[in-house]
């Protein structure tokens, strides 16, 4: 396992909230509002259990269940800054955590139009061997609101760094959702690029180092409860509980 190739939301997803992407980078419209009127500021957090923690169509729980959960502080002014933290089984080298600490701007620049520019740092407080595994990831993307539809186009850029064995990585992106009227259901998609050392046929063990990575799946929404499924797949070798394809089910608490 080389580094901490999830997703983001990535970018969670950002990204699809089921574990496939980065974490969440900036705080939505829709989740837990707490500004009042004499507060420029926005709290929110969020609690996870996943069956398999994939990031980029990656298993960076070994494909078993991992514990996850973040908290965001936002501004008016569009700037915030959040950490994100899940469970993982990277071996003495990774250890059995990752934490990510983030910060950027997002706003809107047209009706319907969203930016999200900002720095995601990748850290491993487990890990066992002293190796350099920390590293610094720049993103930025597009959102689109299309009614009951949304889309983002988006891309990440692991700049060359001693962690990363002196390579770089480009990642590019594009997710879907789109949410049933007057039913708590959505369903979403996502495809993603990936050029560098962290390819998921190069991390199989293949000579490639490009490859794509994809995710369809479905949620239903109750209060502050989110159920979801997704099946997730990459390309090249695949390896049980790494680089397999997998169906992959979560559910999530947002405050």
């Amino acid at each position: 396992m080389l580094t901490s190739f999830r997703g983001t939301l990535a970018a969670s997803i950002t990204a699809l909230s089921l574990g496939v992407a980065a974490p969440a980078m900036a705080q939505s419209a829709d989740e837990a509002e707490e500004t009042t009127e004499d507060s420029a500021y926005t709290v929110s957090a969020n609690v996870a259990l996943t069956t398999d923690y994939r990031f980029r169509g990656v298993s960076l729980s070994g494909g078993d269940p991992a514990i996850q959960g973040g908290l965001d502080v936002g501004h008016e002014s569009g700037f915030y800054v959040g950490v994100w933290a899940s469970s993982i089984e990277g071996g003495d080298a990774y250890g059995e955590m990752e934490f990510d600490i983030y910060g950027g701007w997002s706003g809107d620049v047209a009706e319907g139009v969203t930016v999200d520019v900002g720095l995601l740092y990748y850290a491993y407080p487990t890990e066992e061997l002293g190796l350099d595994t920390d590293y610094w990831e720049p993103y930025a993307s597009v959102g689109f609101n299309l009614g009951p539809a949304e889309a983002t186009v988006g891309a990440a850029y692991a700049f060359e760094q001693d962690s990363l064995g002196g390579d770089d990585n480009l990642y590019l992106y594009t997710d879907v959702g789109f949410s049933l009227p007057n039913t708590p259901i959505s369903l979403s998609g996502h495809l993603g690029y990936t050029d560098g050392v962290l390819a998921p046929p190069l991390l199989a063990g293949d000579a490639d180092d490009s490859g794509l990575d994809w995710s369809i799946g479905a949620s239903v929404s109750s209060g502050i409860v989110e159920v979801g499924v997704a099946y997730v797949g990459v390309e090249g070798p695949s390896i049980d509980g790494f680089t397999d394809d997998a169906l992959v089910g979560t559910i999530t608490a947002s405050f």
